[in-house]
């Protein structure tokens, strides 16, 4: 997994198709999602997820996990791992911003 940010200052070639996954949110309302960021927070790795068709929405975050090789996305349940990750990550983009 790559910590390269995709956004409109993105300037090389690549297919995006493979990191879009369909998410199913608290209504039943499917939405394609893009796979836009990963990072790593206590040896956990985490996606953030954009709503293919509304970037402007808030991102969402999923730890990815691995079970007989194979990775996935799952919702983060637990608060307390929630708003630790969602620091993290707001500390990342901060320190991108300073760049």
């Amino acid at each position: 997994m790559s910590d390269h940010v995709h956004g409109p200052d993105c300037d090389h070639d690549h297919d995006h198709d493979d990191d879009i996954f369909i998410v199913t949110d608290k209504d039943g309302v499917e939405h394609e999602m893009v796979m836009v960021y990963t990072f790593e927070a206590n040896d956990q790795p985490y996606a953030v997820l954009l709503d293919r068709n509304d970037p402007e929405a808030d991102g969402v975050i999923f730890r990815i996990e691995e079970e007989d090789e194979e990775a996935f996305l799952a919702s983060i349940e637990d608060e307390e791992e929630w708003d630790r990750v969602v620091q993290i990550y707001n500390q990342i983009v901060e320190e991108q911003e300073k760049e």
